[in-house]
């Protein structure tokens, strides 16, 4: 009897243990999931043309624009440490009967060093029939890790730039005018993706150095940086949901060793033996 009430007083303070460490982690740690910004939860109504015009949208925001066909279209978004973006695009095509055949659209999506993320799902290419009304494309990227060797072209936190274009029509339908819709949905995979390192600062386009920073903040205008951040701002890169599993694993082994301990013990020396024997 003693042994079960001390397995399970080791048991509630294990319990305790974890209800004190687990929700006051999870509150100080950031979110997975940037929310839509509520100043514009539409998005903007116009893309960039190149790179260094694109238009800036967050997750959950749809961003719209009108075009001519043949137009490079560039949108971009913020991904942090643990999140696995999801891009989806919906072009609405020029009437039927003013088009002379099927056309192929595509997206791209690259990181904050210009480099061409693959795809983990998703149509990122479609070929839409000559009387199609829409074409829809999808591009699901790898989740986004704290840090990554130099020669891997894993994604990386910072800025996501979005091209929309047709590859692919009859020379007859160039320039006509077409309607594009995007939008950006991020799921956060948690622990099961961290790393052990992090970034100085997250790959963002006109983050430069510690004392350009340091400028713009005397200055009193955001940096490069914070401009383009989540609307929950960036993530340090050191916490993921791993260090509740480690500190449970280590209370686990604490009252595993404990009951090992109290099973083994025995009840001490017999009283049929003298003391002195």
């Amino acid at each position: 009897m003693r042994t079960v009430r001390t397995l399970a007083a080791a048991a509630l303070a294990g319990a305790a243990l974890l209800g004190l460490s687990g929700p006051a982690a999870v509150a100080d740690s950031p979110s997975g999931t940037a929310t839509p910004d509520t100043r514009s939860p539409a998005g903007p109504t116009e893309a960039g043309t190149t790179f260094r015009t694109a238009a800036r949208f967050l997750p959950g925001q749809q961003a719209t624009a009108q075009a001519a066909t043949g137009d490079y279209l560039y949108w971009v978004f913020p991904a942090d440490t643990g999140q696995r973006p999801t891009v989806n695009a919906v072009v609405t095509l020029p009437d039927a009967a003013l088009r002379h055949g099927p056309s192929t659209w595509r997206i791209d999506v690259y990181d904050g060093l210009r480099r061409r993320q693959p795809c983990m799902y998703g149509t990122q290419s479609r070929t839409a029939a000559k009387d199609a009304a829409k074409v829809e494309l999808a591009c699901v990227l790898r989740p986004v890790r704290a840090s990554a060797d130099a020669w891997a072209n894993d994604p990386l936190p910072g800025s996501y730039s979005v091209r929309l274009t047709v590859t692919g029509l009859p020379d007859e339908d160039l320039g006509q005018p077409f309607d594009a819709r995007l939008g950006v949905d991020v799921k956060d995979e948690g622990g099961a993706h961290a790393t052990d390192g992090a970034l100085a600062a997250p790959l963002v386009p006109g983050a430069t150095t510690a004392d350009r920073a340091e400028a713009d903040a005397d200055a009193g205008r955001p940096s490069a940086v914070e401009a383009a951040a989540p609307e929950d701002g960036w993530s340090s890169g050191w916490w993921s949901d791993r260090w509740l599993w480690t500190v449970a694993g280590g209370v686990l082994a604490a009252l595993a060793g404990i009951g090992g301990y109290v099973l083994t013990r025995g009840a001490g020396r017999p009283s049929r033996i003298p003391p002195v024997a």
